[in-house]
């Protein structure tokens, strides 16, 4: 699509797309990719006048350096972004930033004001039918409670989240609720329930790694789910039910998750470089 809006001088077009293709790679885990088709959408949209569009992308470069950690940056551009979708009319868009910077506060510690924020979003995505908005706020919510101790109220705000993840098809989102899900429960002494919100969270990220062909983008994608702590969940859950139970086996799959990660990284990363292991190899070792 880029080179044919480039070839016919479609300028609006041609912004859209980069900032789409930002997107992507925001999703898979290469921020600083999507950093730089941000930067290259950005001017064309005001070049233009497409403040919906300019919008759309302030937002999304406010959540790459939310992911970065770079909070306060992120809420700069979370605030250009809010009047201009509130301007346009974009009550989508307006729901979207709401909750971003709700989860910008929730992460600085303010959980009230974070709340804030997420009650002013929720009416709008139902008011539009986001339902894949309302579910992250939803889940945004729930956080919130379970970080204020309040883990009946977060876990009634994660159960509604979780359905309608599953509506929408958002597997990724699916798997953070799952999580939550599982801290939440972990946290309350529910070990195994945890357990089973946990190994579906996995089994989600599993199946949504192997659909990535690019070796660099698995890698990554691979690397932002390891850096949000699935699997060291995981394993200290095991850990924890070996010790209540230890006849039960825990250690050992706690041992194998453990493995499995550390393989799955070096299979990505010799397959990344080429390098042949089985020439030459004994073959009882190979």
């Amino acid at each position: 699509s880029l080179p044919l809006s480039r070839q016919v001088g479609d300028k609006a077009q041609e912004a859209t797309t980069l900032n789409n293709i930002g997107q992507v790679y925001s999703d898979l885990g290469d921020q600083q990719t999507a950093l730089d088709y941000y930067n290259q959408s950005l001017p064309l949209s005001r070049e233009v006048g497409d403040k919906a569009g300019e919008a759309g992308t302030l937002s999304n470069i406010g959540l790459v350096y939310s992911d970065l950690g770079d909070k306060q940056t992120a809420l700069d551009y979370y605030n250009q972004s809010l009047p201009l979708f509130q301007q346009v009319g974009d009550k989508k868009g307006e729901a979207t930033t709401l909750s971003d910077i709700g989860a910008v506060y929730d992460a600085l510690g303010d959980q009230q004001t974070a709340l804030d924020y997420f009650n002013q979003s929720l009416p709008l995505t139902r008011e539009v039918g986001d339902k894949a908005g309302e579910a992250r706020t939803l889940n945004n919510i729930g956080g919130v409670y379970d970080a204020l101790g309040d883990k009946q109220t977060a876990l009634d705000y994660l159960n509604q989240s979780l359905p309608l993840r599953r509506e929408v098809g958002d597997k990724a989102g699916e798997a953070v609720t799952l999580y939550n899900l599982a801290s939440t429960k972990r946290t309350q002494g529910n070990l195994t329930e945890a357990l089973t919100h946990i190994e579906a969270a996995i089994a989600l990220i599993e199946d949504l790694r192997t659909k990535i062909d690019s070796e660099k983008l698995r890698q990554s994608y691979f690397a932002q789910v390891q850096n949000q702590g699935y699997y060291e969940f995981y394993i200290d859950l095991l850990m924890q039910l070996h010790q209540q139970n230890p006849d039960k086996g825990y250690d050992k799959q706690a041992l194998s998750a453990s493995e499995s990660a550390r393989a799955r990284t070096l299979l990505e990363i010799l397959a990344e470089a080429n390098a042949d292991i089985r020439t030459g190899v004994d073959p009882e070792l190979r």
